[in-house]
């Protein structure tokens, strides 16, 4: 698989695109075949508010920090060169979708469809109904480490849920698949080995083949003379 996929967060000063709320982190992490290439983006984003004091707690962004970056508008073009016209897989993905198109509209850009979009959420929930979706909850349920993570950042999660985007689909092992599905369900099979051209010469002595005879004829078990070719049965 060799499809172009996008990895991408956003940190904010609230919840709600509506009501408001700015953008004050992107993250975008490359995908070639569901693994990271290398490429990434970051860009912190001057809100042009203040940013709640929740968000604050939750992702170390403070005004004094963001008052000095470029606003959207400046960094929109770097946002769309990097997204291309690739999937763009986002953890509850209308959240990200919200914001993101928010900005664009707000700058004069078209809005990036709907349909380019991935909820990893929804397809953690689909695949372990009832189980916490969170992306803290799915580092846990996959063994991937947090200990980078002492606040939220928008780049670092991307990473996680790159990570957890391929632990999804069956992990590194998921190249098993080439095989096929219907050879990946089943055993591994060798290809038939010819048969030579000259058998080889027997190694068996007159004299051993007449001992082994011998000694099967003496077996009460009939079942070593259905098994001796040379003693049918």
């Amino acid at each position: 698989m060799s499809q172009r996929q996008v990895v991408f967060d956003t940190e904010t000063t609230g919840l709600y695109h509506d009501q408001g709320d700015r953008i004050t982190e992107i993250g975008c992490v490359e995908l070639i075949g569901m693994t990271p290439t290398g490429r990434d983006l970051r860009l912190l984003v001057n809100p042009e508010r203040d940013v709640d004091a929740e968000a604050v707690r939750i992702t170390g962004l403070t005004n004094e920090m963001l008052k000095d970056q470029p606003v959207f508008a400046q960094i929109a073009d770097q946002v769309i060169d990097f997204f291309e016209d690739s999937e763009i897989i986002a953890h509850n993905a209308g959240f990200d979708m919200g914001f993101i198109n928010m900005e664009l509209e707000r700058c004069g850009r078209e809005p990036i469809a709907p349909s380019r979009f991935i909820d990893s959420a929804a397809l953690a929930r689909e695949k372990f109904p009832g189980a916490p979706a969170s992306l803290d909850a799915l580092c846990k349920r996959f063994d991937i480490s947090l200990e980078s993570r002492t606040k939220h950042g928008a780049l670092i999660d991307a990473y996680l849920l790159a990570e957890v985007w391929l632990e999804l689909h069956g992990g590194r092992e998921q190249a098993l698949g080439l095989l096929g599905e219907d050879r990946a369900a089943t055993s591994v099979s060798f290809p038939a080995r010819p048969p030579r051209p000259t058998p080889l010469e027997t190694r068996i002595s007159p004299a051993e083949a007449e001992a082994h005879a011998a000694f099967i004829a003496g077996l009460d078990d009939s079942i070593w003379a259905k098994l001796d070719g040379r003693t049918g049965g």
